[in-house]
């Protein structure tokens, strides 16, 4: 399946969600697949995305490590699912809304988190998610640099 179809099945599964343990679940299978596209970047992108590309790989493999991973079979796995980027340039768009409904999803959990440990997996996670995002948005920003440089 491409990058984009996942990012929009993987933004309706967020906002669907109901309690704290469906919410951490989705959250952790958006920065799986966040670390999943940026390692296709990082192989077969654009060149000029590729450092950009392995930084995302490793901050959201940060994010997906600071949670506790789901009970999910790899057939629910969306990660698993990617099988093309299609356009880079829309798929960093919305992965970059997605990690964006990430961290809003994040700040509500760790603001209704009943024990310490909760609260401190969801403000790490929100720091690996934040960070995701601004490599998405240095991505966006060299891609418009490049096309810009290109003659017209």
């Amino acid at each position: 399946m491409d990058a984009v179809r996942l990012i929009v099945t993987s933004r309706r599964a967020l906002a669907g969600s109901g309690g704290a343990p469906q919410i951490m679940a989705e959250i952790w299978q958006a920065q799986a697949l966040a670390q999943a596209i940026g390692s296709r970047l990082a192989v077969s992108g654009p060149p000029e995305l590729r450092g950009e590309a392995l930084g995302l790989t490793e901050l959201a493999g940060r994010g997906c490590g600071v949670l506790d991973p789901p009970d999910i079979d790899t057939e629910t796995l969306r990660a698993a699912q990617l099988t093309e980027l299609g356009d880079a340039r829309q798929a960093l768009l919305c992965l970059g809304g997605l990690l964006g409904e990430v961290g809003i999803a994040l700040v509500g959990l760790a603001s209704a988190a009943d024990d310490e440990r909760t609260y401190w997996q969801c403000m790490e996670a929100i720091d690996a998610a934040d960070e995701a995002r601004d490599r998405v948005v240095e991505m966006l920003r060299k891609l418009t640099d490049r096309d810009e440089a290109l003659p017209a």
